[in-house]
């Protein structure tokens, strides 16, 4: 054999190990990714059975003596995103927690498992990355009633913090005992309703506004037509503003104590107060009896392992959070009594399909409303609403769906959260009782229409629009960089106030009221939960619990199981399903993000996609919309 040949057979021995080398490192990873992904598929199964309801639920260890840690991360909402019970085990794993939505139930859900579950000796309060809108108001009083309610099981309750914002504190106003850092604070400011008004901004841009509207009271489009707030509006706002107002007041008082009218002192007159403790916040609340005692951060976690002994790490306290409690809850519902569903809207009410928590898709909910009139073991069905209202048209696909679950037989009660107004009315209307809280916000009954051309606009900058059509409505084309034709805004304007009649209509039908009566309380005015049970849009005051109770008895039913009919993600869904977004957290992306939005320019842009996602919300076919834009 020749060197030649000698030397291509000994490289050709090379190649050919480094090729069988390279397949079997290939094959083995692809075995090692195959077994990891059947795992995966697995546990996601498992949980996903956990969720849906079976006996294969999700197994966590719960310390004996350990205080439940309620120390909820985000923002307070009626009905959360769905998210996958994985990414959350993952992120507490590896110690990340994002800011997410919190569903006022699960909350409410917990703090009830807790007062009769054997190893949970006490609750600790940990509200600081709690948040909650304006609007939310019952959502905090409800959680602030099941604390009360959790102290009589004989259980402490603790509130530690740094601070407690006004929302915050209503809850922690409930604890046994407060504690706060030395250099927190607690201020109270009230409730209001302040906007910001661009009508000259918009008159120096040369936008031109059009304004489609019935009611008196219907102040949803008046930051674009005017420069103030009108005394109309003012009315409006103060009249639920101060209901709100005087309902923290009282449960304060109540709960702290306190002597009629000191909550009210503390927010009008906080600066003398603050002078009588030289300036100090911290001591003004404990003079004050709002809080019991200062500790800093590290005194507070000393108390607490005084309390209940040292967790796992030796780090903290012995306790279960909030998240890992409620991965360990069990579905109650056995499938052997006849049901109640609960269909929540929740949201913007926009045309079309929406997922659960972002909007209340008037196909989505009307598709869940469909769903539990076809099933025969739903007896009756409870609308949970909390929106601001939106679409018309898609409001009325909602009601539709509504009227034939009542012809079907079975009785629908609607339950409203905190906001029901304008849209929410309009599907709670049909309902065959509605229940609200004392301050839900709801009413607004009234329609109104609203876009923007930017003719004067473009023909400041040289742009013109021109050309020919075959009818008068034929320059619809052009609208937008073109003006809008004088026939069509009348046209527009006769289909609002068709539509504000067809909205007395429906309200007249559902509750049994006469028209005219209707349109006194109507005009787009906004009512107080309380107010409105007084004025006959509301049967009863309660929360959901007893429109559901409220809905068995209506359906004859002693013995039921309470289902929520939502829209589920399916293992192959999840597995999928676990984005971007976890694992940015895990590598500290998402921190990145949130630090440069606390820059000017990042809050700019913040606010920039909030006002887009904003006018996303207004699709409906008709652009005629119940929705009432003061209360949100």
């Amino acid at each position: 054999m020749s060197q030649e040949d000698s030397h291509f057979t000994v490289w050709g021995f090379i190649k050919g190990f480094g090729k069988l080398l390279i397949g079997l490192l290939l094959l083995l990873q692809g075995i090692i990714g195959l077994v990891v992904m059947l795992l995966f598929v697995g546990v996601l199964v498992s949980i996903s059975n956990g969720v849906a309801g079976s006996n294969d639920k999700v197994s966590l260890s719960i310390p004996k003596d350990a205080a439940l840690l309620l120390n909820p991360n985000g923002v307070l909402v009626e009905q959360a995103e769905e998210v996958d019970p994985f990414e959350l085990l993952i992120e507490e794993a590896y110690g990340v927690e994002g800011p997410s939505q919190i569903e006022v139930h699960d909350v409410v859900r917990t703090i009830r498992a807790a007062a009769e579950d054997k190893r949970i000796k006490a609750l600790v309060l940990d509200l600081g990355a709690l948040q909650a809108p304006s609007s939310a108001a019952s959502k905090i009083h409800y959680i602030a009633n099941e604390v009360e309610k959790f102290k009589e099981s004989g259980k402490r309750v603790i509130a530690v913090g740094d601070f407690y914002s006004q929302d915050q504190y209503l809850i922690a106003a409930h604890a046994d005992e407060i504690y706060m850092n030395d250099y927190g604070n607690v201020i109270i400011y009230g409730y209001g309703r302040y906007g910001a008004f661009v009508k000259s901004l918009l008159e120096k841009l040369k936008i031109t506004s059009h304004v489609f509207r019935v009611g008196t009271f219907k102040s949803a489009v008046e930051p674009f037509i005017r420069d103030d707030m009108s005394e109309e509006a003012k009315e409006a706002n103060l009249g639920y503003l101060s209901v709100l107002w005087r309902e923290y007041m009282r449960e304060l008082e109540q709960a702290r104590d306190l002597q009629p009218g000191a909550i009210d002192r503390y927010a009008n007159e906080f600066d003398d107060i603050l002078r009588e403790s030289n300036g100090d916040f911290a001591q003004a609340a404990v003079d004050f009896g709002l809080v019991d005692e200062l500790k800093s951060r590290s005194d507070q976690i000393d108390y607490l392992v005084e309390q209940f002994g040292k967790g796992e790490d030796d780090k903290s306290f012995k306790n279960v959070s909030y998240r890992r409690y409620l991965a360990s809850l069990d579905d109650d519902d056995d499938g052997s009594a006849p049901n109640v569903a609960v269909v929540t809207a929740s949201g913007v009410i926009v045309d079309g399909e929406a997922p659960a928590g972002q909007a209340a898709g008037g196909d989505s909910i009307a598709e869940l409303l469909k769903k539990a009139r076809e099933d025969d073991d739903v007896k009756a069905v409870v609308l949970r609403v909390d929106s601001p209202g939106g679409s018309a048209f898609a409001s009325d696909i909602i009601r539709d769906e509504i009227l034939a679950i009542k012809e079907a037989g079975k009785p629908v009660v609607a339950s409203m959260g905190s906001l029901a107004a304008s849209g929410g009315y309009w599907i709670s209307a049909p309902a065959d009782e509605i229940w609200a809280s004392p301050t839900t916000i709801t009413g607004s009954i009234g329609i109104f229409g609203y876009f923007q051309t930017f003719e004067n606009t473009a023909a400041e900058v040289g742009v013109f629009v021109d050309g020919v059509g075959t009818t008068e409505l034929s320059p619809l084309l052009a609208t937008g960089l073109g003006p809008l034709p004088e026939v069509a805004g009348d046209i527009i304007q006769q289909s609002i106030e068709h539509g504000y009649d067809k909205f007395l209509t429906i309200v007249g039908e559902g509750r049994n009221l006469d028209k005219e009566y209707v349109d006194s309380v109507g005009q787009g005015r906004v009512w107080i939960g309380e107010r409105a049970k007084d004025l006959k849009l509301v049967d009863n005051l309660g929360g959901l619990d007893e429109a559901v109770a409220s809905a068995a008895k209506l359906a004859n039913l002693d013995d039921y199981d309470v289902v929520e009919m939502r829209e589920r993600r399916t293992p192959f869904e999840m597995l999928f399903g676990v984005n971007s977004e976890t694992i940015a957290k895990l590598f500290g992306a998402d921190r990145w993000a949130m630090k440069n939005r606390t820059s000017p320019l990042g809050r700019m842009i913040a606010e920039a996609e909030k006002q887009a996602e904003f006018f996303a919300d207004f699709n409906d076919p008709n652009a005629a919309y119940a929705r009432c834009l003061a209360c949100e």
